[in-house]
């Protein structure tokens, strides 16, 4: 795939969605990070209906740490591997109290450390929180890069750097949630939505189905502007 094919691939997918962000709800750096730490294995209007009712009660390092691991659980337990999160969180609030002084750190080395926090999660927070130009690979980022060819790769890591890589540096800072929205919404799993596709033509998925509208969508626009202007100029013709 070519500089100018993937420059126009997102120039097309920043027009179709114009406020690319996460659907995690949150109101601080420290909620989205609780958020994006629950959100592994699970959806995020999963997460969302959970941590509307915990960050009434509780959305500070301390205030969640005092809930200890069953109190967690109580506001948690419809979320998936909901144990497991409920102590990662309850780990990962102590050590923000303890080591960070309550606050989130800024450094993919610092959130790495904490419990519960992997690179997906890290690169999550740099980019959403603190505006560092980073791409946390998901499923729909991994599936996006191999089957459209924009980054290909055999496991995350790799895609990871290939979109680092390519991306043009216009778009590197949205590029994340560009891409999760567009493989969440209409370039799915199963069935990807083509008919729906901004950059159906551009994409090189071999199985891709096109059709007859947008293969026709130059053609339509250009006849209907030439048919246009031919009955403006009748219409001044019959006026003289």
């Amino acid at each position: 795939m070519n500089v100018a094919k993937r420059f126009e691939i997102f120039k097309r997918l920043s027009i179709a969605i114009p406020h690319p962000t996460t659907e995690l709800e949150h109101s601080s750096t420290f909620e989205l990070l609780i958020a994006v730490i629950l959100s592994a294995q699970a959806t995020d209007k999963g997460v969302n209906i959970a941590t509307r009712k915990l960050f009434k009660v509780a959305n500070t390092p301390k205030a969640i740490f005092d809930l200890g691991v069953e109190g967690l659980e109580s506001y948690i337990k419809t979320i998936g591997l909901y144990h497991a999160k409920a102590k990662n969180v309850i780990a990962c609030c102590e050590m923000l109290i303890q080591e960070h002084n309550n606050l989130v750190p800024n450094t993919r080395e610092a959130l790495e450390l904490l419990p519960g926090v992997g690179r997906k999660t890290a690169n999550v927070i740099l980019n959403t929180a603190f505006g560092q130009p980073t791409i946390a690979v998901d499923t729909h980022l991994f599936r996006l890069g191999n089957r459209t060819k924009l980054a290909t790769g055999k496991n995350v890591l790799q895609v990871e750097q290939k979109y680092l890589k390519t991306i043009p540096k216009e778009f590197i800072q949205d590029a994340h949630h560009l891409l999760i929205l567009h493989g969440r919404y209409t370039c799915t799993a199963r069935n990807p939505k083509c008919g729906e596709c901004c950059i159906v033509d551009l994409c090189e998925y071999k199985d891709k189905v096109i059709p007859k509208i947008h293969l026709m969508a130059g053609k339509a626009i250009t006849e209907k502007g030439m048919a246009g202007k031919a009955m403006t100029q009748k219409s001044v013709a019959g006026e003289a």
